[in-house]
């Protein structure tokens, strides 16, 4: 009997924290929609040494970044671009004259260096966010149990967070298809059709703090990519569809005359041609295109600390990415140890290309392409010319390549699911 309670005693003392009260602040925070306002308190409790603070900051500087983007395109009245074929293939709303229209009623201008200015903004958010999200993954144990879709923001700026203004509309969808399953009791409300809403909540952890902070230089490396390129010419060639009503240069002409379709359609494709013509971008700074190069080196070296630290976890709660020992929150999809194995030696790959010991494969050249040089060396992208061939020759040089059979271990271990594992690994 003592021999029992000595075991646990163990047990418990090696066991994540639960219910702590910092956790309890960010589940509390993140239902109503106070995130980013409090990412400061937890960012100064973090500098204390708590790592849920430190969670919780990384967690609302994120919050943070997607609220002011989203914010910002609305004060401009951004829509997702279309013309009425488009619309009808896709299900975009649109207005009388078959251009979509914007959820602002009263769009303010917006010019080419704001654009860049809220892009800028983002990153800068997103770096932050990574930065107490790897001293979360580097302290103390801790889970805390959040459902991610409960989030609420304040999309449009307005102040207030309505009830829709949640990520759980497409993502519900998507896990209602029977990606998760329902449960009878706790928070999880009850679904339009009157079926148990399924639960998405998951145990964060030490693991899924790096996993968070891989996925910032994920969101912000093509970001920055393009934020080291002047753009000005697509932006006035294109960006009137994005902001139709923002007082872009060709806003007054998105319906010309007929051509093949309909006015509003060959207009909606002469733009999508001058699009394709203007993506030639001068690089504006070189140094912040090679830091690109740095921000995707640090991604295969997060998911190298995700994994130690999911294999070094003794618990199995609500496990966002479960290790070959824990159960996965979503059903049929296990992770065995050859898919972690594989995973880490396709990491190593991902090192060899970003360091040009391994070569990208191009389908026009016997050589292959330096990712490496490209980064550091480019003075334009013109992604017309890279692809057609005269664009990357200035990268290639002889030397293995990154082709199929280089990755054939995981193509073999992931099958044809390997994007989704891609996504889902990080």
């Amino acid at each position: 009997m003592r021999k029992t309670w000595i075991a646990l005693g163990l047990s418990l003392l090696s066991a994540p924290a639960f219910a702590s009260e910092t956790g309890d602040a960010i589940v509390s925070a993140a239902y109503d929609g106070q995130l980013s306002a409090s990412r400061q308190d937890f960012a100064a409790t973090c500098e204390a040494g708590n790592s849920e603070a430190c969670f919780g900051a990384g967690l609302g500087e994120l919050v943070f970044a997607y609220e002011s983007l989203s914010q910002a395109m609305y004060r401009h009245g951004g829509v997702a671009p279309g013309n009425t074929p488009a619309a009808l293939i896709f299900g975009l709303g649109l207005d009388a004259p078959g251009q979509p229209t914007p959820a602002n009623p009263d769009p303010e201008p917006l010019t080419y260096d704001q654009f860049r200015s809220y892009l800028d903004a983002t990153v800068a958010s997103l770096d932050t966010a990574r930065s107490h999200f790897e001293k979360a993954g580097e302290g103390e144990d801790y889970v805390i149990l959040l459902d991610p879709l409960r989030l609420r923001f304040d999309i449009d700026g307005d102040g207030t967070v309505g009830e829709s203004e949640t990520l759980s509309g497409p993502a519900l969808e998507a896990f209602a298809m029977g990606a998760m399953p329902a449960v009878e009791d706790g928070h999880k409300s009850k679904d339009k059709s009157g079926s148990v809403a399924p639960d998405t909540s998951v145990g964060f952890d030490r693991a899924d703090a790096f996993w968070l902070a891989g996925y910032t230089q994920v969101t912000a490396s093509p970001v920055d990519w393009l934020l080291a390129h002047d753009f000005t010419e697509f932006y006035n060639a294109y960006f009137h569809r994005f902001f139709p009503e923002a007082g872009l240069p060709m806003q007054d002409y998105m319906t010309g005359g007929v051509l093949f379709l309909d006015g509003n359609s060959d207009a909606g494709i002469a733009d999508m041609v001058a699009a394709i013509h203007t993506l030639r971008f001068p690089v504006a700074d070189s140094e912040r295109l090679a830091g690109v190069l740095d921000r995707l080196k640090s991604i295969p070296a997060l998911s190298r600390k995700n994994w130690d630290a999911i294999l070094a976890e003794t618990d199995d709660n609500r496990e966002l990415l479960p290790s070959p020992s824990q159960t996965s929150i979503i059903p049929d999809l296990t992770v065995t140890q050859e898919m972690v194995d594989t995973w880490r030696d396709t990491l190593d790959g991902v090192d060899k290309v970003l360091a040009g010991e391994l070569l990208l494969p191009h389908w026009r050249f016997k050589q292959g392409f330096d990712l490496a040089a490209y980064f550091n060396t480019a003075k334009e992208t013109d992604l017309v010319l890279l692809l057609t061939g005269q664009g990357a020759v200035p990268y290639l040089k002889e030397g293995p390549i990154a082709d199929a059979e280089v990755f054939a271990e995981a193509n073999r271990v992931f099958g044809d699911d390997w994007p989704m594992f891609a996504l889902w690994f990080n």
